[in-house]
């Protein structure tokens, strides 16, 4: 049985090559520019959509077959033609030059697989199984996306605002600690979903830390 590491990989910036231009690259390609990677593009042919996200300069399409050596100078790849040999041809380059890959056709070909996501602003939820499983995968997500609303999204964002006041004005990292799983007690979410919630000043942050602070 496959085993993965579930991992995080910072493609921001990072040049990523998809080899095939069809629905299947498209799915990969909206994972990487929510991503923000540089996205490069070979196949005689694209969808209507990857051809405006090329006009829109979010992608570069190079309009011809794979050759071999056209993954020189990638992060990471997506075999993502309908073509066996293609494919294969792709993979072997890639594991050739050190580089990571994904086989649209064939999980066990490839050195990663992508899993399908729950996103919330800077919330995201992966779930895998491992290539065993895509339909109970689309299950599973529907379930999550029903249970983190878009309440999380804003939730998460007042948690990194606060994390990073916290760390800016307590030098101690033993009462950062206590302060930050203390946010994680507090009724923000219920507030957020009652329409309640107000995002805090500055004055109002400081006011909170310093007096948390006394109680530590």
């Amino acid at each position: 049985m496959d085993r993965y590491t579930p991992i995080y990989v910072n493609t921001s910036g990072k040049m990523c090559c998809i080899i095939g231009g069809g629905r299947v690259a498209a799915r990969k390609i909206k994972g990487l520019l929510h991503a923000e990677a540089h996205i490069k593009v070979i196949s005689p042919d694209i969808t209507a959509e990857l051809k405006q996200l090329h006009q829109d300069s979010r992608l570069e399409w190079i309009d011809r077959s794979y050759r071999k050596g056209d993954l020189r100078g990638a992060f990471l790849v997506y075999a993502a033609t309908n073509q066996v040999e293609v494919n294969t041809a792709v993979v072997q380059e890639a594991m050739n030059e050190g580089i990571l890959v994904n086989d649209a056709i064939s999980s066990y070909n490839s050195t990663f697989i992508t899993p399908s996501v729950v996103r919330r602003g800077r919330l995201s939820i992966a779930i895998s199984t491992a290539g065993a499983g895509p339909a109970a995968a689309a299950e599973i997500r529907a379930v999550l996306e029903e249970q983190f609303g878009d309440e999380y999204e804003t939730y998460i964002e007042f948690l990194h605002q606060m994390r990073g006041q916290v760390k800016a004005r307590v030098s101690s990292s033993h009462q950062r600690s206590i302060l930050l799983r203390q946010l994680t007690e507090m009724n923000v979410l219920e507030d957020i979903r009652s329409g309640q919630f107000r995002w805090w000043t500055e004055e109002q942050i400081g006011e909170w830390i310093s007096r948390n602070q006394e109680e530590i």
